[in-house]
């Protein structure tokens, strides 16, 4: 099990990798590298790490054309980010939250998001 917090997560290689895989927009991978810490981390970065993992998978959707599964994903991530506090893990999440949001409404209003940037990990840490 990993602890949850910020230097023992971080300091796990697979974390790098994730996030690399991520900004990368390698989303089965990087849903796959992200489940992986998820299921394995304990404590109050769980909600992040799962919402991480919702956000890759909600565009391994939007590359296979589902829309509603996209949607819903994208929903559940937003719910999750907002209960987490901005600089956790090291990631500026008001810049991931408002970029889910934008993508969010656009497929809620029955538009298209592959006009709008796609989510990247930043922070301190990255």
């Amino acid at each position: 099990m990993v602890q949850s917090g910020e230097d023992s997560l971080q300091s796990d290689p697979r974390w790098t990798i994730a996030v690399d895989l991520f900004n990368h927009q390698a989303w089965y991978q990087a849903h796959d590298a992200f489940e992986e810490l998820w299921q394995e981390t304990i404590g109050p970065d769980r909600p992040l790490l799962q919402a991480l993992v919702q956000i890759a998978v909600a565009h391994v959707h939007l590359e296979r054309a589902n829309l509603r599964g996209a949607t819903v994903l994208l929903g559940e991530a937003l719910g999750r980010l907002a209960g987490c506090e901005d600089g956790s893990l090291g990631l500026n999440l008001n810049d991931l939250r408002a970029c889910v949001s934008s993508r969010l409404k656009a497929l809620q209003a029955g538009g298209d998001a592959a006009d709008l940037p796609l989510p990247h990990l930043s922070g301190q840490l990255i």
